[in-house]
């Protein structure tokens, strides 16, 4: 059988060809494993998002966990993978497992491990169960009967999205949300954030919330290009919406609009988000950010005297830093962010309450506030194009990367270039790009930003004619 590794984010595969039954029992057999060799009557939740058979592979990791000693938490339905790892929390559980392969294609699944302390698992951690799974499983399991498992109560079925409501009306004035003269609309991308937001929020505007495990043929990443319904929607409101909100396919990730259907990419957030919780709200804590985030958050940083920090890139290892240290931000250029006061743990629709709070309470628009920030760091534009190569011409790339060989991509001379993850090059006037393979999916990623979005794409014109030469 083939080596199954563990990427950025957990392991992924594609339905029925790796991802397949009996490759998840040897993933769930080598996390039992783990679990007995770390843990005195170890637990664990499991949760499935709105994939194909994400209940009979979460059903399959159940069995084999169960069969392993493991007492499983199982959720009932599909929920967002910031559930599980709230649910780890409330429930004391020694690992979480979340059947979901997230923002990638429908065709898709995977297997995210998630730490008792509510967030991912970390990189040591993962790596030993990583070690420890089985070249081929070997549990039967035709011959163990789920409900034999609930009878004797070592498997018990959990609400994991009641115990998240719960946990959002103890922590936001939902009722100032729900009250407020300002409309807002959602977007969930057919993924397992849309009931639970139907229940927190039933009046506003709601696109994408219904059963479609192909996700109407799309990646459920919440970017604009797959966001274009959800853009016009705002655009075509004239006003009436003042801000959109959309998720992955898990709800781990945010994309934001304004009020006339611009997308507000991750950088924007996070920059509102230390601006509210730490001038606002007089919060402490260091801000801690993936490799791929913009300069200008550790700019806001230094004008509000806020220690900063720069990670690898996934999300595990700003979760390192959140369960040990205190951090209020941390976030990442995809749209994974978290912040201090929940779980050390990505949630899009956690934080896009936290920005609908920001704007309710203070009265200002998105771009107000947008405004504020760029009076602190200046104004920018932030773009991404995911090229899909040859692994040959890929692999050319990088080599060309690390041995320094770009010293200037067309008109842009290169000043200096950060190697932390991936490939930083910083040009004049505050610009730069960044190239990196993808941890999970077989695209080589790049990204710019200029003061304006003529100015980044233009980077990445001229970079993406000199790297493919």
């Amino acid at each position: 059988m083939a080596k199954i590794k563990f990427g950025t984010d957990g392991w992924r595969a594609i339905i029925a060809k790796d991802y397949t039954v009996d490759n998840v029992a040897r993933v769930a057999q080598g996390t039992g494993d783990w679990l007995n060799a770390n843990f005195d009557n170890p637990t664990c939740v499991i949760g499935h998002d709105c994939r194909y058979a994400g209940e009979m592979f979460a059903e399959t990791t159940a069995k084999v966990l169960t069969a392993a000693g493991v007492k499983v938490y199982l959720a009932k339905g599909a929920v967002s993978t910031p559930m599980v790892s709230l649910g780890n929390v409330k429930l004391s559980a020694s690992l979480g497992v979340v059947i979901t392969a997230s923002h990638n294609p429908p065709s898709y699944n995977g297997f995210k491990l998630k730490g008792h302390f509510g967030g991912p698992l970390l990189p040591k951690e993962v790596q030993e169960v990583e070690d420890l799974i089985p070249d081929s499983a070997t549990i039967d399991l035709d011959v163990i009967k789920m409900e034999d498992f609930v009878a004797q109560g070592r498997v018990e079925y959990v609400d994991l999205e009641q115990m998240y409501i719960d946990h959002v009306e103890a922590n936001f004035d939902m009722k100032l949300i729900r009250e407020s003269s300002m409309n807002f609309a959602f977007d969930a991308m057919y993924g397992s954030g849309q009931d639970v937001m139907r229940r927190l929020l039933p009046d506003i505007t709601f696109l994408h919330c219904e059963h479609n495990p192909g996700f109407d043929d799309q990646a459920p990443e919440p970017i604009h290009r797959n966001l274009l319904e959800f853009s016009e929607l705002l655009k075509v409101s004239e006003g009436d919406l003042d801000c959109g909100l959309a998720v992955d396919g898990d709800a781990d990730r945010i994309g934001l609009y304004n009020s006339k259907g611009e997308f507000i990419d991750s950088h924007h957030i996070i920059l509102l988000l230390i601006n509210y919780l730490s001038k606002e709200k007089k919060m402490t804590g260091k801000v801690v950010n993936a490799f791929s985030v913009s300069p200008k958050i550790k700019k806001m940083c230094d004008a509000y005297g806020i220690d900063y920090e720069v990670t690898k890139i996934g999300f595990k290892y700003i979760a390192g830093y959140m369960v040990s240290e205190d951090v209020l931000v941390g976030g990442e250029e995809s749209g994974g962010i978290a912040i201090k006061g929940h779980i050390p743990e990505r949630d899009g629709i956690w934080m896009g309450l936290v920005i609908w709070e920001y704007m309710v309470k203070s009265g200002k628009s998105l771009d107000d506030l947008i405004a504020e920030v760029y009076n602190v760091v200046g104004a920018f534009k932030f773009e991404r194009i995911d090229l899909h190569l040859e692994e040959a011409d890929k692999l050319r790339i990088m080599e060309s990367c690390k041995n320094d060989e770009y010293s200037q991509f067309g008109s842009y001379k290169v000043e200096r270039i950060e190697k932390v993850d991936g490939f930083k090059f910083y040009f004049a006037n505050d610009e730069w790009v960044m190239i990196r393979p993808s941890g999970t999916e077989p695209v080589l990623r790049t990204y710019a930003e200029s003061e304006t979005t003529e100015g980044a794409f233009k980077i990445l014109k001229e970079v993406h004619e000199t790297i493919n030469g």
